[in-house]
């Protein structure tokens, strides 16, 4: 009988085999790249993902899943897509897309995934919000009846914004949208507000400006600016509002108020619209997707004012729209008007004649109204609006007509100082009581015998005498938020005196 040594040796190479192998138990579940484009890709296997679940390509680069079909699922990836193949493995990680939030955010420059961007060290982050989040119920909610002041005159006093609002600024491209956004954070330095500014599908170059203003303005220390640039992928562009809202959000939850700025959310569907298309999703009107209502109303509800039973904070949106030769009847800005509580539209005419703000009056309306007003400013701004309205048919009018009565003739006469009065410069927004007391002399009349050139002239020197001589009379009309029968008395009496003087 041959003895076989050779089954022995198999055996034993096998041993030597199994104990040079080293185990690893992963969690969660993988799937496979199918197919990798313009920083989507669609994914093979992974049945038991979530709908805005993160996973994890090789090289430590998530994606989030936002198309999830019987076969395959869709997701965006948040980081360098060119490094990522077909075939590549995918983990699911079991976590919804969230960010990392705290108040070392404040006065910082991130990326949408809230990574520094302004070389500032990492930011260190304990807690987690959910990018999406479904909007607080009505019972949670407040009405909205505390003003947040712009400082600009042509808004607080005609187109006022509440806390909890959602005010769209409207208009063509080089109009002064940002600038009323910009405006409005200056002015909140010690209103204790928390402003976020979310710049989508911007310039980096137009950032840096941003930034280095709020700088100079002193303006930065309340503010946290999220930048998804235009060189970054549409993944980030889609993701930008909802972290720069989860960021509003958790501030809010906290008792305090925020102001967020969606600059612009034409940019972010066109974002979308991008990442539907390479997903084949079927596309609707101007090949947007079906569902690009959804997309911006499920981000602007968020916006509220809580009950004091919820912890009474406030998430106030601002968001951004540009049309095209002031065109409002097409498919984005007429989806965002009907979402939002009014509009802020601004005309190129207007702008270019020397009208800044380029408020269009007629078209422009906040549906929360005199409720998010002071008392004063509801006491000499009231007939303001329908005023200026007038103003302007008269004007028209008055180019083709002959011989005016003398009642239209004052008519158009205290508009074109209303008119010139509204104006204001960039960066130099204006307290509401320097705004009640200068629009106190305009619609009562007092500027009717002063030459409209002379208007700007008189606005700087009435407000620098009411602030050095009268200072205690604005100290009251703040601390009342209303003007008494003796501050009318004492408020005429003051003009009175600066026009001798004038």
């Amino acid at each position: 009988m041959i003895k076989n040594s050779k089954p022995n040796q198999i055996v034993e190479d096998i041993l030597k085999r199994l104990k040079s192998t080293q185990t690893k138990a992963e969690l969660g579940f993988t799937g496979e790249v199918l197919s990798i484009a313009d920083g989507v890709a669609k994914i093979s296997g992974l049945r038991q993902l979530s709908y805005s679940e993160m996973v994890e390509f090789p090289g430590g680069i998530f994606g989030v899943a936002i198309n999830l079909e019987e076969d395959e699922v869709g997701a965006i990836i948040l980081g360098d897509y060119l490094s990522i193949k077909e075939g590549d493995r995918v983990k699911g990680t079991g976590r919804l897309l969230s960010i990392g939030v705290s108040e070392k955010l404040i006065g910082r420059v991130i990326d949408p995934m809230g990574i520094a961007l302004d070389g500032k060290g990492i930011i260190s982050t304990k807690t987690y919000y959910p990018i999406e989040k479904i909007a607080p119920g009505v019972i949670s909610r407040h009405p909205v009846n505390t003003p947040i002041q712009t400082g600009l005159k042509a808004i607080d006093s005609m187109i006022p914004i509440g806390r909890g609002q959602r005010e769209l600024i409207i208009g063509d491209r080089g109009t002064g949208k940002t600038a009323i956004a910009v405006d409005t954070i200056i002015n909140q330095k010690d209103q204790n507000v928390i402003c976020i500014y979310v710049a989508i599908g911007q310039k980096t170059s137009r950032i840096a400006q941003i930034v280095d203003l709020l700088q100079k303005e002193k303006a930065f220390g309340h503010t946290i600016i999220v930048a998804a640039n235009a060189s970054d992928s549409a993944a980030l562009q889609f993701i930008a509002p909802f972290t720069g809202c989860a960021i509003g959000e958790y501030f809010m939850d906290q008792g305090k108020d925020v102001l967020v700025i969606y600059d612009d959310l034409s940019k972010h569907a066109w974002a979308y619209r991008q990442i539907s298309l390479i997903l084949r999703r079927p596309s609707g009107r101007e090949a947007y997707p079906g569902d690009v209502f959804y997309l911006h109303s499920r981000l602007l509800e968020r916006a509220c004012r809580l009950s004091d039973k919820h912890g009474g904070g406030s998430l106030t949106a601002l968001p951004i729209i540009e049309t095209q030769a002031g065109d409002i009847s097409a498919y984005i800005p007429t989806n965002v008007i009907s979402i939002t509580d009014g509009q802020i539209f601004l005309e190129s005419d207007l702008f270019y004649a020397g009208i800044r703000p380029a408020i269009n009056v007629g078209l422009s309306v906040s549906r929360v109204g005199g409720t998010a007003q002071i008392k004063a400013m509801k006491q000499v701004a009231g007939k303001l609006r329908l005023d200026l309205a007038q103003y302007r048919e008269l004007a028209a009018f008055a180019q083709f007509a002959g011989d005016l009565d003398e009642k239209t003739k004052k008519q158009i006469e205290r508009g074109a100082r209303m008119v010139e009065i509204l104006k204001q410069k960039q960066y130099v927004p204006m307290s509401v009581e320097e705004q009640v007391v200068l629009l106190f002399a305009g619609t009562n009349g007092f500027l009717d015998d002063v030459e409209v050139s002379k208007i700007p002239e008189f606005e700087t020197k009435y407000i620098e005498f009411m602030t050095t001589i009268h200072s205690k009379l604005l100290k009251t009309i703040k601390k009342e938020g209303k003007i008494s029968d003796e501050a009318i008395k004492e408020l005429e009496k003051a003009i009175a005196d600066f026009k001798k003087k004038f």
